[in-house]
């Protein structure tokens, strides 16, 4: 495994130079453990991803030792752009110490969670949240196949109405309850992210959630099932340099095993051409490695989910 990664250090390392590059990224971060020895025995490490635009399609990986804002803020150094991500108090630093050039665009899936915990004890008010956040995705729904400029013009004309009507309900609904409560909890976390909640109505190439990078981590959660743990700190680099390769091929559905078999023994043989490495320039190069039954089953994914949204929308207005 040491040697694997150590031979495809030097793509990882263009991976990360040109996701740095877009105007757009997703990160998140997931937990892993990681044995130290001695009386401590293990500690809790963490991986974090870094998710590039169109226009510098991979999914990069990185990984610390804590989840304290060094990490991320050593990535991200050169990174100018919108910056998806979710409420941890340690990019609040990387936000405000970039001069604004880094620029936060906060999750609605996120905010919608905590109306979703909250109905339980407050069913009608969080349901009417949930109605108005589940108007926010339908718009979403129907934006997917338009280009960056239509999407926003639509944001705009629906989304931002939406967003004042949802905006004055919250302000009004905050007055009356205990600060303690779950509800009053989401009301005040989505009121405190409110500015870049809303973020993703300025762009079209922006998204309403962070949902691709938790999608990114799935991996590894899974994997933590498997392989438990990281076996040292020395581990945690050549892990972030694995999954980062892995993650290509899953992002553009390329074949991993043959994939990472052709890399190694290009990378052995002192080959050179990093750029017909990457995975987008592999899909293209190597058509016959893509596994289109995959895109064919994301696609009738993404089309039920939209079903069943449309239905879900049509029963809403029958009950009103």
């Amino acid at each position: 495994v040491s040697a694997a990664a150590q031979l495809l250090e030097p793509l990882y390392e263009l991976q990360r130079q040109l996701v740095l590059q877009s105007a757009v990224m997703w990160t998140d971060d997931t937990p892993v453990k990681v044995l130290t020895g001695g009386e401590e025995g293990s500690r809790q490490g963490r991986f974090w991803t870094y998710i590039g635009d169109s226009t510098h399609p991979y999914s990069v990986y990185d990984f610390t030792m804590s989840r304290g804002r060094d990490g991320p803020q050593r990535f991200l150094e050169n990174f100018r752009g919108y910056l998806h991500a979710d409420a941890y108090a340690g990019y609040d630093a990387i936000f405000l110490g970039s001069d604004s050039e880094i620029v936060e665009v906060a999750c609605w899936a996120h905010a919608r969670r905590k109306f979703f915990d909250a109905r339980k004890n407050y069913p009608r008010e969080a349901h009417q949240v949930l109605e108005w956040i589940g108007q926010l995705y339908d718009i979403e729904d129907r934006a997917r196949d338009l280009s960056a400029e239509a999407r926003c013009e639509l944001r705009c004309a629906e989304a931002n109405p939406a967003l004042d009507q949802l905006g004055a309900y919250l302000a009004q609904l905050a007055s009356t309850l205990l600060p303690k409560s779950a509800l009053a909890k989401a009301i005040t976390y989505t009121r405190n992210q409110w500015d870049a909640l809303r973020r993703y109505t300025t762009d079209g190439r922006l998204t309403i959630d962070n949902n691709t990078s938790e999608r990114t981590l799935r991996h590894q959660a899974i994997g933590r099932k498997n392989w438990l743990f990281l076996g040292s700190k020395n581990a945690g680099p050549r892990a972030a340099v694995l999954s980062t390769v892995l993650a290509g091929a899953k992002r553009h559905r390329i074949e991993p095993w043959g994939y990472v078999r052709e890399l190694l023994m290009r990378l052995h043989a002192d080959d050179t051409r990093l750029e017909e490495m990457l995975p987008d320039h592999w899909a293209t190069a190597h058509s016959e490695s893509v596994l289109t039954h995959r895109l064919n089953e994301s696609r009738a994914k993404a089309a039920a989910k939209r079903d069943r949204r449309q239905r879900r929308r049509i029963q809403t207005h029958r009950v009103r």
